[in-house]
């Protein structure tokens, strides 16, 4: 009996070796990290300015502290999202003056097609609050995604550019782009000149 043990044991532990390993090399899916996305829900932008309009509650309204910053200037910030709606406005002295930041809008957000695949235009009027522009839906990997402006096409001029602080990489940001241009199309639509 021992001996029909000892020629059956090798035998036993071969089985339970070979039987335990996995040898599946299949490659695994691409996968995405989860986003929790917070409830819509805005509040108004009620600083002393030319303007208002509203922008989202989980959004925090900064002072742009850029060494080039102007009086008017502000950063939306979207903490959870580690990205900024920059907002310049400017006072319009002249047509002059008007032509060429409305051209310097198209430059900036023409400038990325180099790596964008695809920059769409999209005419804003709204006639009944003087709110008139252009919104720009840049796609691909590039630093901005959406950018636009807004005149009255005599005395103001405001402009909006999305970026986020991570490299570009479209295919992992998309989600949360098109949960901020939500926002951005809430921000047009209410936007007021004060006078």
């Amino acid at each position: 009996m021992k001996l029909k043990q000892l020629i059956c044991l090798p035998f036993v532990l071969l089985l339970f070796i070979t039987a335990c390993q996995n040898h599946d090399y299949s490659p695994k899916p691409k996968a995405y990290y989860r986003i929790v996305f917070p409830k819509k829900d805005y509040t108004a932008f009620t600083k002393p300015v030319p303007f208002t309009f509203k922008y989202p509650t989980y959004a925090v309204v900064e002072q742009d502290q850029s060494r080039d910053a102007q009086k008017n200037w502000y950063n939306l910030h979207f903490k959870q999202f580690n990205g900024f709606l920059h907002l310049t406005y400017y006072d319009v002295s002249g047509k002059g003056e008007y032509d060429g930041m409305v051209e310097d809008a198209r430059k900036l957000a023409f400038k990325h097609t180099i790596k964008a695949s695809a920059i769409d235009q999209k005419l804003i009027n709204y006639p009944d609050h003087k709110v008139y522009g252009i919104y720009y839906a840049i796609e691909g990997n590039t630093a901005s995604s959406v950018q636009f402006f807004l005149t009255d096409s005599t005395k103001h001029y405001f402009r909006g550019a999305l970026y986020f602080n991570e490299r570009p990489q479209y295919d992992s940001i998309e989600p949360v782009v098109k949960f901020i241009k939500k926002d951005i199309d809430t921000l047009i639509s209410t936007f007021r000149w004060k006078n």
